[in-house]
């Protein structure tokens, strides 16, 4: 039987990148197929940060290629990331404290009835499911301020599922992980 090879998901080529008097990046290659998992583990001032924002859109590269499904992209713009199904997990949390689980999850895409008005009963009930899938029960209506670091991380992966992702980078997640 003939074993099918699987296709990258994601492809970066020989990606550069330099600040002033620094050079951050030179040449990193990586590759991601389906349903991988790949953890970047290097010193402090490897790039890693450097690199994962590259694939979010915040920093530009000097040079090299960025394929997704074997198609360049360019990745000028965090929205463009989102747009190519990449989300990114900083590790400085995206959150507003005073703000339940369910308002964080829905920030900036919120399900409205009639394109004017949030449908806050549709957002806590797909808020629910995510958590669900992700085999967590967390307080939806207390502002995340009140909830541990690990919770709020989660709330952070569940809105990167909110978005279909089929990228998720996570910037240092393993400070807040259990």
């Amino acid at each position: 039987m003939i074993q099918q090879q699987m296709a990258p998901l994601l492809e970066l080529k020989n990606i550069s990148k330099r600040f002033v008097g620094v050079q951050a990046l030179q040449d990193v290659s990586f590759e991601l197929l389906p349903g991988e998992v790949h953890a970047l583990v290097g010193e402090n001032g490897a790039g890693k940060s450097t690199l994962l924002k590259i694939l979010f859109g915040v920093y530009h590269p000097d040079n090299g290629t960025i394929l997704i499904d074997g198609k360049p992209v360019v990745l000028n713009s965090p929205k463009a990331a989102n747009r190519a199904g990449i989300a990114m997990i900083h590790q400085e949390l995206q959150q507003i404290p005073e703000l339940n689980a369910t308002q964080n999850i829905f920030l900036g895409q919120p399900i409205t009835k009639g394109g004017l008005f949030k449908d806050t009963r549709r957002m806590r009930q797909t808020a629910e499911s995510l958590l669900r899938r992700l085999n967590f029960d967390i307080n939806m209506t207390v502002p995340v301020r009140t909830l541990s670091v690990a919770q709020r991380q989660i709330i952070e992966i569940a809105r990167a599922l909110l978005g279909n992702a089929r990228i998720i980078a996570m910037d240092e997640p393993t400070s807040s992980l259990t």
